[in-house]
């Protein structure tokens, strides 16, 4: 986050204390900009999820404080991509990205024109009457990027969305998703395993430890939009990767005092 911008959402020394006893997070302290791009990068059992979920209100920090200091959101203020789609298997795609605006009581035929809209600026105009299972695993989760966005959310989290797709695939949807992000510049935090994936697409990685988790690095990418396959095959790029897996290769080290 850089100065003087403003924060959507701030954590103070938050931690996570199972009922089984296990610290998931211990002592997590961060400031989350409007509009940034920020990425949660850490190994497995780091609490990554943990924090996405605490952040979304669908878990409750056992200590410490979120706040948002532009004021709480609301039901469609938080888009939440999961690293499996979660489609209706029996909806069609149209009827999949429309079922948040008719949760919220949006009129079926003003949702339905908005899910149509949505579709087709994830590439998927041709596909409104398509059924999950004749879907491609990438086209699977533009539909879930779709049906995330379709309520205009203040902020977009994600939960390694891309993990299981193959490496075409995922690079197509990281420039598709920053070709969403700049033109809408909704806040996002990206949960990745990958050096590489966080380094291409954030402005800022927070670089956690586990056991527990924790933030022990917080690094800016201060490269320009938009970036494409010049700016990953730069001399810049290789030094950024070089110093987030450095700081990932200390985290994954250390050891709780």
């Amino acid at each position: 986050m850089q100065a003087g911008e403003p924060s959507l959402v701030t954590l103070s020394g938050v931690a996570k204390r199972y009922l089984t006893g296990t610290l998931a997070l211990r002592d997590v302290s961060l400031a989350i900009g409007a509009g940034e791009f920020l990425a949660l990068l850490g190994p497995s059992g780091c609490g990554k999820s943990t924090l996405l979920r605490m952040i979304a209100g669908l878990t409750v920090p056992s200590q410490g404080r979120i706040a948002w200091p532009g004021g709480p959101p609301g039901a469609r203020d938080i888009g939440f991509v999961f690293q499996e789609p979660t489609l209706m298997p029996w909806a069609t795609a149209l009827a999949n990205v429309a079922l948040p605006l008719e949760l919220a009581g949006i009129p079926r035929r003003e949702a339905e024109a908005r899910a149509a809209e949505m579709l087709a600026r994830v590439e998927l105009k041709s596909f409104e009457r398509a059924y999950p299972r004749a879907l491609s695993g990438g086209m699977r989760m533009r539909v879930s990027i779709a049906r995330a966005l379709v309520t205009k959310p203040r902020l977009l989290l994600m939960d390694e969305p891309f993990a299981a797709l193959d490496e075409i695939t995922r690079f197509r949807l990281n420039n598709d998703l920053l070709d969403l992000w700049q033109a809408a510049r909704f806040t996002v935090v990206f949960v990745t395993h990958s050096v590489f994936e966080s380094v291409y697409l954030a402005r800022r990685i927070a670089v956690m430890a586990a056991r527990p988790g924790r933030i022990t690095a917080d690094l800016a990418i201060e490269e320009p939009y938009p970036r494409g396959e010049v700016f990953r095959t730069s001399a810049a790029y290789a030094a950024h990767c070089r110093e987030v897996s450095l700081a990932l290769e200390a985290a994954m080290a250390a050891r709780a005092a």
